[in-house]
């Protein structure tokens, strides 16, 4: 690999989402395989989107957990993130 660039995978997780009564879904937590959760800070932006990295497509949330910000997929029913390896 080459220095100072990661390699990523589709890592699937559980996610608890909110559905308003417009249809909108809303990911409120995200829990990992290990059993922990991070709570979503904030919702920085929503679009429809593939995933570059590891492929896929889906609803794309970029988020923010803490001071980090990731992408969130929505690969309905499923949700993923591009896990760094």
């Amino acid at each position: 690999m080459v220095q100072g660039i990661e390699s990523r995978r589709k890592h699937y997780v559980e996610v608890l989402a909110r559905t308003d009564e417009d249809g909108r879904v809303t990911p409120v937590s995200i829990t990992w395989q290990d059993g922990r959760t991070f709570e979503i800070d904030r919702i920085l932006d929503v679009r429809r989107a593939a995933s570059l990295k590891v492929g896929g497509t889906g609803t794309r949330y970029l988020i923010r957990i803490g001071q980090a910000t990731t992408y969130l997929f929505h690969e309905n029913p499923r949700w993923f993130v591009e896990e760094k390896v």
